[in-house]
């Protein structure tokens, strides 16, 4: 299964970092954030990544040194495991939609795919993710997780969503945790480079109701701030991650 990684956001909430460099390319502990979430795909067997880059895009080419060609597959090592990588350009302004849109070319039609942002590490079991959603038969699958509310807000009916609001002001409950699976019908909800993920594609496909949520109550972060990436960091001393 193909995983696509979005990673051309500008991060202006972490700019301590990202006046230099784009957001996944911050390290935690010895690596890159991005390598972090790549190696969690890749210990459930996942080794087909496709990398949206936007927002200083020649410092994650750089990365992967002779490596560095646009739209073609590379294979690179990451924890001894070999996995397939392609960095794919989507625009260095187009937002979280339009970049899922800009990367349809790699994805086969009738064929799922995943999908997840540049700046969260979590161990969801993604085996369980994805059986959960392939039993469940709809366009879309979110993970849902339970950190401050300041991301978008989901409200469940069982394991069905009944609405999807992005980063409300006072909430509780379950969030937006990423770490999505799709149909390839999904593209269709997506207009444009100007559309926002969290907004039409997501919150139409929860009012057909092909919009569930695999719920995680395990260890989940995002990387938005700088004390964000120390929490992260001193997380990761103690081995938590994946």
């Amino acid at each position: 299964m193909k995983i696509i990684i979005l990673a051309g956001g500008k991060g202006t909430r972490i700019s301590e970092y990202t006046k230099t460099i784009p957001k996944p390319m911050i390290k935690i502990g010895n690596r890159p954030i991005l390598i972090h979430i790549i190696n969690h795909y890749a210990n459930y067997g996942y080794k087909d990544f496709y990398i949206a880059l936007g927002y200083k895009k020649n410092i994650i080419l750089d990365y992967f040194k002779k490596f560095r060609k646009i739209d073609k597959p590379f294979f690179h090592t990451v924890n001894k495991k070999k996995i397939r990588i392609t960095l794919s350009y989507t625009g260095e302004n187009t937002l979280t939609g339009g970049r899922i849109k800009r990367m349809k070319k790699f994805i086969n039609k009738n064929e799922d795919f995943m999908f997840t942002y540049g700046d969260g590490v979590s161990n969801v079991n993604i085996k369980k993710l994805y059986s959960f959603h392939k039993k469940n038969k709809k366009l879309v699958t979110v993970t849902a997780v339970r950190p401050p509310a300041r991301f978008g807000e989901i409200t469940l009916k069982k394991s069905r969503v009944t609405s999807f609001k992005e980063k409300p002001q006072v909430s509780e409950g379950w969030i937006n945790g990423g770490f999505f699976v799709a149909k390839y019908n999904f593209f269709n909800l997506i207009k444009g480079d100007k559309t926002i993920l969290e907004k039409e594609p997501l919150e139409i496909a929860s009012k057909k109701k092909q919009l569930y949520a695999f719920t995680h109550k395990g260890f989940w972060k995002c990387m938005d701030t700088f004390r964000d990436k120390k929490v992260l960091e001193e997380t990761f001393k103690k081995n938590k991650f994946y």
